[in-house]
């Protein structure tokens, strides 16, 4: 009887396992897809005029983010999930750029929106409060301080067209670098 009960569980952990991983196989290849149409989309946006150089800057964002080695799955997608909810709110809350088509930048959000979505129905959602704080504490707070940075750089230079231009930019490597993060799910 005993060894019954023991080869079911077995054989329950070993499905949840791989549905488990064939969830996080698929969430990596649609958020990989999403991840690449931002950037089309930033793309499409206006280019860089060639005065707007003197206003570069490094935002810093945090180097676990460009070197997430150390990120458990869940950590991760928590971390993305981060990332495209404050891209969200660095498009929403400050455009004001009137040489932006605005229907690129609904379609944009519309994304972002529909990868937080399918990020938090899949993982984030399920995360258990203590999972949450930990990651919170482990690098959220820097990347909050690094898109904090970003707003108040857009501010300081009144949301001028170089100002967006600089962000645009800063916003697609924010999408390598969540692509990166993605590669995670793989392992």
């Amino acid at each position: 009887m005993n060894n019954r009960c023991i080869l079911q569980l077995a054989l329950l952990l070993c499905f949840s396992t791989t549905a488990l991983s064939l969830s996080y196989n698929l969430l990596r290849l649609q958020q990989f897809n999403s991840s690449v149409e931002c950037q089309k989309l930033l793309e499409q946006l206006n280019g860089r005029p060639a005065d707007c150089l003197s206003d570069r800057m490094d935002f810093k964002i945090p180097k676990e983010i460009k070197h997430p080695q150390q990120f458990q799955k869940e950590y991760t997608a928590f971390v993305i999930y981060e990332m495209l909810k404050d891209i969200f709110h660095v498009l929403e809350r400050g455009y004001t750029n009137p040489g932006w088509n605005e229907t690129i930048v609904t379609d944009l959000l519309a994304k972002l929106n529909h990868q937080m979505d399918l990020l938090n129905t899949t993982v984030v959602g399920k995360l258990g409060e203590e999972n949450k704080r930990q990651a919170y504490s482990m690098i959220i707070l820097r990347l909050k301080s690094y898109y904090v940075r970003i707003r108040t750089y857009l501010d300081a230079k009144e949301y001028s067209s170089c100002a967006w231009t600089v962000v645009r930019d800063e916003l697609y490597w924010n999408f390598s670098f969540i692509n990166r993060l993605t590669d995670k799910f793989q392992n």
